[in-house]
């Protein structure tokens, strides 16, 4: 009898044990109630409750989690038909309030997150709608992390993943993109052949004023070199005077003689001469040079 006794306390332990000791796992909260009401928030680790009269009514994962905005039907402010989809990330950072404020937290952040979302870009223009995302985006944030702070949760980030209007905007959307592209083709051509005109322009201008100074340079360096040939004849009539006058000779009768002298040996050069007639005084001539009259 005592035998029976004691396996029937191991056996009663036994099962004190299983239902009063809970292993929560790290990323989750339990709640725990007693006679219906709410008695205390397990967290991750060994726990002990009343294996009698307490029970685990909901196991709420404390990570962060993704909800997914099934496609929805908008009208913009100017009365264009859009079909968006979005994705919105949450965490539930009170368990209490996530389990005992709302039923379906889930389903009614989804829905929050769809109404705020039609009312968003119910003002917008389909322009803005595809253009201003990210402030789409923030706004959307905005409003469901302010109505979701009741429910112990706390949006972390809402992203809008399509807007799709219809095939006829999108149609006309890509005709003007078009023309948008090709106009400003043009723009660039036109820019380009300015710029090449302009360029060409500098250039001929560049030349023109290099040339003019080459020329400039080159009269100078001409007249400079016939200036100094004038003054090296200078010297050499100064010297040629000063000569002469050992000799009493003429100056002016010795340049036209060696003037004389290099025209007939010009003359005698020349390749239609046959031959070369020499005048009679020609000794008189030289002669002449050196002797003063």
């Amino acid at each position: 009898m005592n035998f029976y006794l004691v396996i029937a306390l191991f056996v009663l332990a036994g099962v004190l044990i299983l239902k009063g000791v809970r292993i929560v796992p790290q990323a989750e909260n339990w709640i725990v109630e007693r006679f219906g009401q709410y008695r205390v928030t397990l967290q991750a680790g060994l726990n002990l409750i009343n294996p009698f009269f307490s029970r685990v009514v909901k196991k709420i994962d404390i990570r962060e989690q993704l909800i997914d905005m099934p496609s929805q039907s908008i009208i913009t402010a100017d009365n264009a038909t859009v079909n968006v989809n979005g994705v919105v990330f949450f965490k539930i950072m009170d368990p209490y309030k996530a389990f005992y404020g709302i039923d379906h937290l889930e389903f009614g952040i989804q829905s929050l997150a769809q109404t705020s979302l039609r009312a968003i870009m119910g003002k917008l223009t389909l322009d803005e709608s595809l253009s201003k995302r990210d402030k789409i985006n923030s706004e959307l944030l905005a409003i469901l992390d302010d109505a979701t702070d009741a429910w112990g949760t706390k949006i972390t980030r809402v992203e809008l993943q399509d807007i799709d209007p219809p095939a006829d905007i999108k149609d006309a959307m890509a005709s003007q993109m078009k023309a948008e592209r090709n106009k400003r083709a043009q723009i660039l051509e036109a820019e380009g052949q300015k710029q090449s005109a302009i360029e060409k322009a500098e250039g001929m201008k560049r030349s023109a004023i290099l040339k003019a100074e080459g020329e400039k340079e080159a009269a100078e360096l001409e007249a400079e070199a016939r200036e100094r040939l004038a003054q090296a004849e200078a010297k050499a009539l100064e010297m040629v005077a000063e000569s002469l006058k050992v000799v009493k000779g003429d100056p002016m009768m010795y340049l036209l003689g060696q003037e004389y002298i290099k025209k007939m040996g010009d003359l005698a050069g020349s390749p239609n001469s046959k031959f070369v007639v020499l005048p009679s005084d020609l000794q008189q001539t030289i002669r002449g040079i050196f002797e003063k009259k």
